[in-house]
This record gives C-alpha cells, structure tokens and sequence, in this order.
C-alpha cells in the first residue's frame, strides 16, 4: 500500500559528535507513530526539482514508545546536498516542517529471538541498532545474546557511547563493543581496530547458532558477510542495510 506523505516538525536538534546530529521530529496529525525497531522513514528536502532527487533515507535511532515523536541521527557528508540542508542552521531548527514518509523497509528483528544476535555496524549505521536495544529492554522482551560491535575511527566520533554502555549494566545478555580504528589507547571494555576482529574473536570463544545484521558502508558490510560466511554460517543468518 502506498504511503502518503506527512508533515513532521522538528521538535529539538542536539550535537552529538562534530559532525552529527540527533533530530527529534514530531508528527502533530497523530498520537502515536508506530513502527517496528530498525525501520526508517524517507525525508523529501527542498534541494532539487525532481522528485526522487529530493528523497532521502534514515534508519529510525530511537525505540517505539507510543508517542508521535522519533529520533533521527545524521552525519554531514561533505557535498552531500540533503545533509548540508539538515544542517544548515538557517533552514533546518527547531520548529522546521519537513515532509515525512515510512516507516518502511523489512530490516528487523526476527519473531523469535531463540539465537544469538550480533548487531555489527559502523557509523550512523547504530541507529536501528539502538532502536532495537532499546525496544527489548523498554518491553522486557526475552532474548539470547545480543552483541552490539560499532566501528568508528576516534572516541571523539562515538554515537550513544555511554548510554549503551550503561544499558549493558542493565539488561542482561547484552553486549556493548565500540570499537575505534584510529586510536592506540581505549577504555575498558572497548577496542583498537576494526569491527570484524571483535565478532570473529567472539564466535571464536563460543561458536553457538546466531544471525547477525550488518549496518553501514559497503566495504565493511562485504568484508564482513565474506568472514560470516567462512566461518561457516549460512546466507539466510545474515541481514543487511547498505548506507550510501
């Protein structure tokens, strides 16, 4: 069914690193805006004539909570024409209307969470992954493992660092990895290097049943599905959502 397109207003913007922001976009036509954890919705900006040019996609960072407002975390890409627009503090601020469509797209968590999960990604790419974390431990929903491993290059570029660090001290089974590629020294329970070093370190430990999702650029997401797959899960435990 086709979607229509709705009016939602930007209600709060926070920085969360230099060069990312945290936008809170309220749909006043309704009460509650219902979608399921790793959704996202399609923003149509005033940067181009064409239709399809003006489109632009985001994963859904924040959790369902039966309000009519949800989260969005972007990153500004250098010549990027709806990201410079978001940012752009004389056109995008609190109050802002912007044309909303979704919630779309299947990148969510299986009926039965009867496996171990790994969320891996990089980037922006923990948005639904946070959406998903945050929904299980808000609705106490039971689950096997879930391991969360982000990828970024410096600590001054990690997204919901503390918040998910905190949540791993409350929700059982759940694992936090952030990850920096481009620092010598980190804090405890995080690491130097990259992404696939911690998930192949992991399955090395305990090789259990699991079904990971992959989030972020593309390098990482074929880098990642190749070592999956090699350490001989199937095609059908691996579930993507390419940005860019």
């Amino acid at each position: 069914m086709k979607q229509e397109w709705q009016t939602g207003k930007v209600i709060d913007i926070k920085n969360e690193t230099a060069s990312t922001r945290r936008f809170f976009i309220q749909i006043p036509a309704i009460e509650r805006f219902d979608f399921q954890p790793g959704q996202f919705v399609t923003l149509d900006l005033p940067i181009h004539e064409q239709k399809n040019k003006r489109w632009r996609s985001y994963s859904i960072a924040s959790a369902p909570d039966g309000s009519n407002v949800f989260e969005l975390v972007i990153v500004l890409l250098h010549g990027g024409a709806g990201t410079t627009y978001l940012f752009d503090l004389n056109e995008v601020k609190i109050g802002t209307e912007l044309l909303v469509r979704g919630p779309q797209g299947k990148f969510i968590l299986p009926e039965e969470l009867d496996k171990d999960l790994f969320l891996i990604c990089t980037g922006t790419g923990i948005a639904p992954f946070r959406s998903m974390v945050q929904y299980l431990h808000r609705y106490k929903v039971p689950h096997k493992n879930i391991h969360l491993i982000f990828g970024c290059r410096k600590l001054h570029d990690g997204l919901y660092i503390d918040e998910l660090k905190g949540l791993e001290k409350k929700e059982p089974h759940f694992f936090f990895h952030p990850v920096f590629s481009r620092e010598h020294e980190v804090g405890e329970g995080m690491y130097t290097g990259y992404v696939h070093s911690v998930y192949e370190k992991l399955i090395a430990e305990e090789k259990d049943p699991a079904k990971f999702y992959l989030c972020g650029w593309k390098n990482m997401i074929d880098e990642a599905k190749e070592k999956i797959l090699a350490m001989g899960y199937d095609r059908k435990d691996i579930h993507l959502e390419l940005y860019g």
